[in-house]
């Protein structure tokens, strides 16, 4: 019954684009695009990063709707990131102020992308809630925590933060802490692309860019 609410066509299995036959990830597989850097509006301005969204063929070449981790170059300058999707079936890529300086690119300039499967999970951006959260819980729980892999932490995050309300993302954070003192590794059954849920979407470029 999901399937009408799909807006993009997904890949038919994640034995795909950017795995071998063994399913692995694939490293000599390639993305290639160019799209705009903009600065990000709306709840967003005043932060330092900029972003870019991929472009729906980009994006439909992905092995996930959700979160993707990847090694990528901007204009030729390497990184390594994760995707992170608008809730759409698409995804956008958030530009740190290093990769920015070190590209030397501005606001407003079309850039050369190239994304390939990570072949190891970066550590994920943890949300201030769950921060505080494991900050306050029990050596025993901050043991587990740290014992995950980046990817089992990476969907901690992603559940706490996919939260609409402040309110719901600080029940998550303390019932995150509650599920890994009772031995649970791993969050299960959300949704990871925002899609069906409506609970994320991607950041709008700031409008002063355009005066």
């Amino acid at each position: 019954m999901l399937a009408p609410m799909l807006r993009h066509k997904l890949p038919s299995s994640p034995v795909g684009l950017w795995h071998n036959e063994l399913g692995m990830a694939d490293s000599s597989v390639r993305i290639r695009f160019q799209a705009t850097l903009f600065r990000p509006g709306g709840k967003d301005h005043g932060a330092t990063w900029t972003f870019l969204n991929l472009p729906d063929e980009a994006s439909q070449k992905l092995p996930s709707r959700g979160l993707v981790s990847v090694d990528g170059a901007l204009d030729g300058h390497e990184f390594q990131a994760t995707l992170r999707p608008n809730g759409n079936g698409g995804h956008w890529l958030k530009v740190l102020p290093d990769l920015r300086a070190e590209a030397g690119i501005e606001v407003g300039q079309a850039v050369s992308v190239e994304l390939a499967p990570s072949l190891r999970e970066p550590e994920p951006e943890v949300p201030e809630d769950l921060v505080r959260a494991l900050a306050g819980s029990t050596p025993e729980v901050q043991k587990t925590w740290h014992s995950l892999t980046a990817l089992a932490r990476r969907d901690w995050a992603h559940w706490v933060e996919s939260a609409k309300r402040e309110e719901t993302r600080r029940k998550r954070a303390e019932s995150a802490c509650d599920m890994l003192a009772s031995g649970k590794r791993r969050p299960c059954c959300f949704d990871r692309s925002g899609m069906y849920s409506k609970s994320l979407c991607g950041p709008v470029p700031d409008t002063a860019d355009d005066e």
